[in-house]
């Protein structure tokens, strides 16, 4: 049997944090964050890993783009 379990945390720019930077580390992926040029590498990272947007058709396109949408 599965069980599920979620985690959320809130990222503050003011606090010295990056949504962009979090979002790389956890994809492992090399994103450059747009506001600050900063490229954040971390497609060297092993592990299993499976990244995913769930939306409706319908959906705008912010939707599927979530990470320009919080920065």
């Amino acid at each position: 049997m599965t069980i599920y379990h979620l985690s959320a945390q809130i990222i503050r720019r003011s606090a010295g944090r990056s949504a962009v930077a979090a979002a790389a580390y956890r994809a492992h992926e090399r994103i450059e964050d747009e506001r600050t040029g900063l490229v954040h590498d971390y497609s060297r990272q092993r592990g299993e890993v499976e990244t995913f947007i769930l939306a409706p058709t319908n959906a705008t396109d912010w939707v599927q783009d979530l990470c320009a949408f919080v920065e």
